[in-house]
C-alpha cells in the first residue's frame, strides 16, 4: 500500500466501533424500519445511507438483519434506491410492517417511507407542497429484495389547508388504550385499526404529529384524524425537559405499562429549532457547538379541552438522550414484549475534513428498552426544593407528604449482555470512596480496575452521602493518566457530566456533556405506619458501555448520554488502561465518608458473537 492508502486505512479503523451497527462505508444517518418478521424469526433494521460519498446526499436505505438485535448481517448494497419520479431525491425515514396490503398472510413485508422529489427541505425554508409524499415498498422474499407499490404515493402530502414546516417519517403502531376522542374519530375504520403518525409542525404555531387511522386489512388507506398535540413554539417547561422546538422528526408513540397496571402514552421525537442557550457559564457545554436540535420525549394524555383540535395535551416531558443521539426509531418486540429503540449516533464533534478522511460517518446505537418507571413513597429530590419543579416527572401526592413518581425509563436491552461472552470480568464491592480517614494503598488499589481493551462495560451502584460533592469514575487512556474521561454526578447542581480528554491543537469538540439528573429520597412502604419514619436515598446507578470511540451511558435507568471519545486524535489507536472510582467531600467533618461503592461489575474485551 502507498503511504496515502495506509493513512486512509488507519483513519478508517481508528475510531470505527466493533459491535455497533455501521454502514459498509460512507455516510449513515437515521435508523429506519426496525421490526421483527415472525415468518423467519429475524429482526430487520434499515438506515439512511449515502453509499457514494461521506456527506449527506443521494439518500438510499441500507439494511441489516439479526436474530438477537446485537449481531448483524449487513447487506453490501442498498435495499431501496431513489429513482421513481416521486422519490428520485431521496428515500427518507420510515417504518416496517410484517404483513400484507390485503387479508392474505403470505409473509410479505412492508416498508412505509417518505418519498422525496424536491430538495432542499428544511424547517427554516418555505415548504413546497408535494416535495414529501408517503410511499410503500414490499418484499416477498424475507427482505432480500424490495419493490415499490404500484399505486405509490399513497398520500400526496400534508392534509389540505395546513401550512406546515415539514411532513415526513411515518410510524405505524397499535394504540389499544387510545383516548376516547381518537377512538371516536376512527370508529368507521372498524375494530382492527392501526394508527399512523407523520412528523412535522404547523408553521408559526407548534411542532406536532399528524395522526391517521389505518385499516389493518388495507394498509395503503390512511384516514387523517387531526394533530396529536399543540405545545406552541419553543415550549421550554424547565431545564429538566429541554426546548420542544418548532418542528418534530421521527416521532414514535408507545403506551408503557408498569408492573401495577398503570399506563402512560409517551411520544419520542427528534426536535428541530431549539433556541441556543444564552447563559454565559464558566464551563462550556458540548451541545453549544452542535446543531441546535434535541432528542426529547413527552407524556401525552387525552385532551379534555373541547376548543382544542389537538387529540392530546401535554403532561410532562424530558430529555431522551442529551448527547450525540438523534432520530430515535422504535418498534414493539413481540419476543421480549418490550418497546425497542434505536438511534443515530452522529459524528458532529469531528471537523468535516477529519470526518471525510475517515471514510465513514455515523452509526446506529445499541438497542434500548423503554418502560414506565414508577417510584413509590418519594419524599424529595436531592437539591431541588419541590418535586413540582422537576418537569420530567409526574408526582402524585398521597396527602401524607409522600409521592408516587412516574417518568420514562430507558435502559439497554438485556440481550446486549451477549457481548460479554469471553470478556474478562472484574468485580468490586463495599468500598469507601474518598473517606478522609482511609487512604491506604489497599483501598486505593481496590478502587482501580485495570483495562486492556477499548471495548468494555461497567455496571455500578454508589451510595452518595449528604456531604458529597462530585462522585463517579475516571477512565484512563494512558499510563501516566494525563488523558482521561470522567463520568460524575454533582449533587449540588443535580447534573450528570462527562468530561472528555483534552485535545490541544485540534478542532475536535471535546467539551463536557452535561444533563440534569437527581436522586430521590423515599420512605420504605413497610415503615409508613411507624411513629419513627425511616428515609433512604436511592443509590447512584451508572451503567455504561464503550466501543472504541462510542460511549453510551445510562444513569438510574432514566437519564441517558451518548458521546464520542476521539482519544489519540493525531496518530495511533485509542487505548484504555484502567478506571477508578472517586468521591469528593464538600467539607471535612471528622471521618465521614462522602460515598461508598456498593458494587461494580466490569467486563473488559466485549465482542460481537458471529451469526
Amino acid at each position: 500500500m502507498s503511504a496515502e492508502d495506509t493513512s486512509s486505512a488507519c483513519s478508517f479503523r481508528r475510531w470505527r466501533p466493533q459491535f455497533h451497527l455501521l454502514a459498509p462505508s460512507n455516510w449513515l444517518n437515521d435508523p429506519c424500519g426496525p421490526g421483527y418478521d415472525p415468518s423467519t424469526g429475524r429482526y430487520h433494521i434499515a438506515y439512511q445511507w449515502n453509499p457514494k460519498d461521506n456527506d449527506w446526499g443521494d439518500i438510499c436505505w441500507g439494511r441489516a438483519t439479526s436474530t438477537d438485535l446485537v449481531s448483524w448481517e449487513t447487506d453490501p448494497e442498498p435495499c431501496l434506491v431513489p429513482f421513481a419520479p416521486y422519490d428520485n431525491k431521496g428515500i427518507f425515514t420510515g417504518c416496517f410492517q410484517p404483513t400484507t396490503l390485503q387479508s392474505q398472510q403470505d409473509g410479505t413485508l412492508i416498508y412505509f417511507y417518505t418519498s422525496v422529489n424536491k430538495l432542499p427541505i428544511h424547517y427554516t425554508l418555505p415548504y413546497s407542497t408535494g416535495c414529501e409524499t408517503l410511499s410503500i415498498a414490499l418484499s416477498r422474499d424475507a427482505g432480500r429484495t424490495w419493490a415499490r407499490y404500484e399505486n405509490n404515493p399513497i398520500l400526496p402530502g400534508p392534509p389540505s389547508g395546513l401550512q406546515v414546516y415539514a411532513w415526513r417519517d411515518p410510524y405505524v403502531f397499535s394504540w389499544p388504550f387510545a383516548p376516547d376522542n381518537v377512538r371516536r374519530a376512527s370508529e368507521k375504520i372498524g375494530e382492527d385499526v392501526l394508527y399512523g403518525l407523520i412528523s412535522g409542525g404547523l408553521r408559526d404555531q407548534t411542532p406536532t404529529v399528524f395522526v391517521y387511522a389505518i385499516d389493518r386489512k388495507a394498509l395503503a388507506e390512511w384516514k387523517y384524524i387531526d394533530i396529536l398535540s399543540d405545545v406552541g413554539l419553543n415550549c421550554t417547561p424547565s431545564r429538566w425537559s429541554g426546548d420542544l422546538g418548532v418542528n418534530w422528526e421521527v416521532a414514535n408513540l408507545a403506551t408503557l405499562t408498569d408492573t401495577e397496571g398503570t399506563s402512560r402514552d409517551f411520544l419520542i421525537m427528534g426536535v428541530e429549532g431549539c433556541i441556543p442557550s444564552t447563559k454565559k457559564e464558566k464551563q462550556p457545554n458540548a451541545r453549544d457547538r452542535r446543531i441546535q436540535r434535541s432528542q426529547l420525549w413527552m407524556c401525552a394524555k387525552g385532551n379534555r379541552d373541547p376548543s382544542s383540535k389537538a387529540l392530546t395535551e401535554y403532561s410532562f416531558s424530558g430529555v431522551f438522550d442529551s448527547g450525540l443521539f438523534y432520530a430515535a426509531n422504535s418498534f414493539w418486540d413481540p419476543i421480549s414484549q418490550q418497546q425497542i429503540v434505536f438511534g443515530w449516533i452522529t459524528e458532529e464533534d469531528l471537523p468535516d475534513d477529519v470526518r471525510k478522511k475517515q471514510g465513514w460517518s455515523g452509526l446506529i446505537s445499541l438497542p434500548r428498552v423503554l418502560n414506565l418507571q414508577t417510584l413509590h413513597g418519594v419524599k424529595r429530590a436531592r437539591s431541588t426544593a419541590s418535586l413540582r419543579e422537576i418537569t420530567s416527572i409526574e408526582a402524585v401526592s398521597d396527602d401524607t407528604g409522600r409521592y408516587t413518581v412516574h417518568t420514562l425509563g430507558i435502559k439497554l436491552d438485556s440481550r446486549v449482555e451477549r457481548l460479554r461472552k469471553g470478556a474478562t470480568h472484574i468485580t468490586r464491592s463495599n468500598l469507601p470512596l474518598g473517606a478522609s480517614g482511609d487512604s491506604s494503598e489497599a483501598t486505593t488499589s481496590q478502587r482501580h480496575i485495570p483495562l486492556s481493551t477499548t471495548r468494555w462495560e461497567i455496571d455500578a451502584e454508589i451510595a452518595v452521602g449528604r456531604n458529597c460533592g462530585q462522585v463517579g469514575l475516571v477512565i484512563f487512556h494512558d499510563s501516566d493518566h494525563s488523558s482521561k474521561t470522567t463520568l460524575f454526578w454533582n449533587p449540588l447542581s443535580e447534573t450528570f457530566q462527562v468530561n472528555r480528554p483534552a485535545l490541544p491543537n485540534t478542532r475536535i469538540n471535546h467539551d463536557p456533556e452535561i444533563t440534569p439528573h437527581t436522586l430521590f429520597t423515599y420512605t420504605n412502604l413497610e415503615d409508613k405506619d411507624s411513629e419513627t419514619e425511616t428515609e433512604e436515598e436511592e443509590p447512584l446507578h451508572i451503567h455504561a458501555i464503550f466501543d472504541r470511540s462510542v460511549l453510551e451511558i445510562f444513569v438510574n435507568e432514566r437519564t441517558a448520554i451518548t458521546t464520542r471519545i476521539y482519544q489519540s486524535s493525531t496518530e495511533g489507536s485509542p487505548t484504555c488502561v484502567g478506571m477508578e472510582f472517586f468521591a469528593e467531600l464538600i467539607e471535612r467533618n471528622g471521618g465521614e465518608e462522602p460515598a461508598r461503592l456498593l458494587y461494580a461489575s466490569v467486563w473488559d474485551g466485549l465482542s460481537q458473537i458471529q451469526i
